[in-house]
């Protein structure tokens, strides 16, 4: 039996492309390794560029360290921009990969984790996301937290749910103060027509500040120029008014 010898040029050049290929994956290796490892460094803009590098090559779908490294980070990150970055970074891997690991950290106790986590999933905007959009998070005892899983919740709410959505933000009407009444009023009008009757209940409660907060959401919600400091003042006239003797009538 005649074996056929292999033309030596042909082998080598074959070698050859194998020792590239190999030190291709250990140069992408080590620059991945880089850019996990700036995520820690004590300069925001070196922290921005590696989570930029990190976003800009996502590495494949079984490898989930980076992502990984990006969630954790979200949770300690105190440069806005940065976080930013970070949430871009996520954005640019698998969502099967992302989101299980990002609806993980909605159960976090630091308020910055569940924060970012919210925020970053209403950019995915991938809806399996959806149920982990709990009442507990649209009533976070954080404002921040539940700022951020009002716009969540309306990014991510099936078609046919948004009067439910709706019910469940009117029930934080009259919360807090400007900015967080501000982002609750805007969460309530991208649901449009699905919130007015959430908002007539919410007018006819006991507490004031409910009633003015339900009552300058609806104006802005038919007249979006109306601006919400003088919706606001408005409702409030308008709700004295109401409140006097026979003023119902």
């Amino acid at each position: 039996m005649t074996t056929a010898k292999q033309d030596p040029q042909v082998s080598g050049e074959q070698d050859a492309d194998a020792d590239a290929d190999a030190d291709a994956d250990a140069n992408a290796e080590t620059e991945t390794v880089k850019a996990a490892r700036g995520l820690e460094d004590g300069r925001p803009s070196v922290r921005l560029r590696a989570a930029l590098a990190i976003g800009s090559a996502p590495a494949p779908d079984p490898d989930a360290r980076n992502v990984e490294k990006l969630i954790e980070r979200c949770a300690v990150e105190p440069d806005f921009s940065v976080r930013e970055m970070l949430t871009w970074a996520l954005t640019r891997h698998a969502a099967h990969v992302t989101v299980p690991r990002l609806v993980a950290e909605l159960g976090s106790g630091r308020p910055q984790a569940r924060s970012q986590a919210l925020h970053t999933l209403s950019k995915i905007g991938d809806r399996q996301a959806w149920p982990a959009i709990t009442r507990a998070l649209l009533s976070d005892a954080e404002d921040e937290v539940a700022r951020t899983a009002w716009r969540a919740a309306v990014a991510l709410v099936p078609e046919g749910e948004e009067p439910e959505l709706a019910r469940a933000l009117a029930a934080q009407l009259g919360r807090g103060g400007r900015e967080t009444r501000l982002s609750l009023s805007r969460a309530l009008i991208a649901l449009g027509e699905s919130a007015v009757p959430a908002l007539l209940a919410a007018a006819a409660d006991p507490d004031p500040r409910v009633r003015h907060h339900a009552a300058a959401t609806e104006r802005l919600l038919h007249d979006p120029d109306a601006g919400f400091d003088a919706a606001i003042e408005e409702a409030k006239r308008v709700v004295a008014l109401r409140d006097q003797p026979g003023g119902g009538a």
